[in-house]
């Protein structure tokens, strides 16, 4: 049996006719730049997130870069972040010259730990606190970080805090959508998300006012109004043809969010009836709404020898990630060693995402966990 870890071939072929006549419009209309389509897709993706604003930009990436550059962020910033996360994350602190300072995660979430953000903060000299600008939690896999003590611990300290939320578009926390939570909310129109453009593609949301207009003109290279730069901004726009393929999307999703978290209660029963639990551990759901953008298993000091093994039985699957940000060759000047973040390291030599696509089949996810069982065995 085959099973991908992605299958976006189904999700198309079930929304083909929405898809075409949307993007039809656009060839026809031929503003191709921002313009209605992606006006729209603002409003619906704020009032998704129950947010006051949204500001589509060209790719999760650049809702991250475009976010700091409003909170006008100067090299030798500092920015607390998670080191298990997709590079965006502190990649886009350094590319401003800031200083990305990481801080362990959650061993159960793999999010970033509210008990050690206070430790690291602790730890920072007076120099450093002094240029201490703000704390970006990821939600990552689908699934909130623990925001209370992370608002708290920036209020007390005077940081903003911008949550990377690229895989978390309808996940909640005590109520509140992923996005509606920090100052700022940054999303990822990458195909392969929940919520993904046939292309590159991003969301900011926010309810400040300021920032909604900082944000506008900083996509726009800083122009206001055009051709008059007060400030040097990026090319951060969003193209009217994907703005047009996430709304025909956003109407599905979800029942594609239900679909994905059935699977992931699927998952379990098979997993429990194959005896499977002392041997592998599930995601654990701490927030009110895991959506699932993916069903990651620890299978420690297996997890290399399993992927091969379900490769070889047609199963596809993924390592997120195997080299956290703080060992990574680009971050060396941190002066960071093996052991400075042991949470997020045996995350990265252990974990392994699971197909958990909403197209799946009760007779896939049962072969899956079938061949895990036979991997053990």
């Amino acid at each position: 049996m085959n099973v991908p870890l992605l299958d976006l071939k189904g999700q198309y072929q079930k929304i083909k006719d929405e898809i075409l006549a949307s993007v039809h419009r656009v060839f026809e209309e031929q503003q191709f730049i921002l313009g209605s389509p992606v006006k729209l897709l603002e409003e619906e993706i704020a009032g998704y997130c129950g947010c006051k604003h949204a500001v589509g930009v060209s790719s999760g990436t650049d809702a991250l870069l475009i976010s700091l550059m409003a909170f006008e962020i100067r090299p030798g910033d500092r920015i607390l972040t998670s080191p298990y996360t997709f590079f965006a994350t502190a990649g886009s602190i350094a590319r401003l010259g800031g200083i990305p300072v990481f801080v362990d995660i959650d061993a159960e979430s793999f999010n970033l730990s509210p008990d050690k953000l206070g430790e690291a903060i602790d730890r920072l000299e007076k120099k450093e606190k002094n240029h201490l600008k703000g704390i970006m939690p990821i939600h990552l896999f689908g699934q909130c970080a623990d925001m209370a003590p992370i608002l708290e611990i920036a209020s007390s300290h005077g940081l903003f805090v911008i949550e990377d939320a690229a895989q978390a578009i309808g996940s909640e926390y005590l109520g509140r959508r992923a996005g509606s939570i920090g100052d700022v909310g940054c999303f990822s129109f990458f195909p392969s998300k929940n919520l993904g453009a046939f292309g590159d593609g991003g969301i900011v949301t926010t309810d400040s006012d300021e920032l909604f207009s900082k944000l506008q003109i900083f996509r726009v290279h800083g122009a206001s109004p055009k051709y008059y730069h007060q400030v040097i901004g990026g090319n951060f726009r969003l193209d009217a043809v994907q703005a047009a393929v996430v709304s025909v999307k956003l109407k599905h999703l979800d029942q594609w969010t239900r679909r994905r978290q059935e699977n992931a209660s699927k998952y379990r029963s098979f997993f429990k009836n194959e005896g499977l639990e002392d041997r592998i551990t599930l995601p654990h759901e701490k927030g009110s709404r895991h959506i699932y953008n993916q069903f990651v298993i620890i299978a420690e000091g297996k997890r290399d020898g399993l992927q091969r093994f379900l490769k070889e039985a047609g199963i596809g699957t993924e390592i997120y990630y195997p080299v956290p940000l703080h060992l990574q060759k680009c971050f060396s000047y941190l002066g960071h060693r093996q052991g400075d973040f042991p949470l997020s390291e045996y995350a990265a030599e252990n974990s392994l995402a699971l197909p958990i696509y909403p197209e799946l089949s009760d007779d896939q996810l049962s072969y899956v966990v079938k061949m895990i069982r036979k991997f053990y065995r």
